[in-house]
C-alpha cells in the first residue's frame, strides 16, 4: 500500500470587520452552493496563504492582510481514499469596498450568531467551531460519491 494520496486543497477565509464584528459571507451558487465564507483553490507556484489571500480579493474585493491560520477541514472519500483539504484563516485587516457578488454568488456582512443558528446545505455552521475556537484545529469526516450516507464530524484540537 502505497502512501501517496490524492488531494485537492482549497482555502476558506473569515473576514470579520473590527467594528461591528459582522463576517462576510458569500451566498455560493456554483460550486459547494449555500452559505460559506470566501475561498477557493490553491493554484500551482502558489503557496497556502498566497491563494487565500488572492481568492477573498478575486470573491469579495477585499485585500486582506495578517491572515491568521485557524485550521484545516479535512474530508475523506469513503469509496477511494481521497482527500478534499481546506486551509482556513481569518482577519479583521482589510482594505477596500465589499463587492455586492460575483458569477460565485452574492456577498453580504452577517452577525456571527447569527451564522451560528442558521442551517445551511454546506453545513457551514459544523465548521464555525474551527474559526471561532482557538482550541480546535481539525475537522475529519468521510463522505461518499456514490450514496447520501451520512457520517459523522470529527473535531480535533488541543
Amino acid at each position: 500500500m502505497g502512501r501517496e494520496i490524492t488531494a485537492e486543497v482549497t482555502n476558506m477565509i473569515m473576514i470579520q470587520d473590527p467594528q461591528t464584528k459582522k463576517v462576510v459571507v458569500l451566498n455560493r451558487r456554483l460550486s459547494w452552493k449555500g452559505i460559506s465564507f470566501p475561498g477557493g483553490h490553491v493554484e500551482k507556484n502558489e503557496s497556502f496563504y498566497e491563494s487565500a489571500v488572492r481568492e477573498a480579493y478575486e470573491e469579495t474585493g477585499l485585500r486582506v492582510r495578517d491572515l491568521r491560520f485557524c485550521g484545516v477541514i479535512n474530508w475523506e472519500c469513503a469509496e477511494d481514499g481521497s482527500r478534499y483539504i481546506v486551509m482556513l484563516y481569518k482577519t479583521d485587516k482589510y482594505e477596500g469596498e465589499l463587492k455586492p457578488g460575483t458569477e460565485e454568488g452574492e456577498n453580504f456582512f452577517v452577525d456571527i450568531e447569527e451564522l451560528k443558528k442558521r442551517k445551511t446545505d454546506n453545513r457551514i455552521e459544523d465548521y464555525l467551531p474551527l474559526f471561532l475556537d482557538d482550541n480546535i484545529f481539525e475537522s475529519y469526516e468521510k463522505y461518499s460519491k456514490t450514496n447520501d450516507e451520512k457520517f459523522p464530524v470529527a473535531y480535533f484540537g488541543k
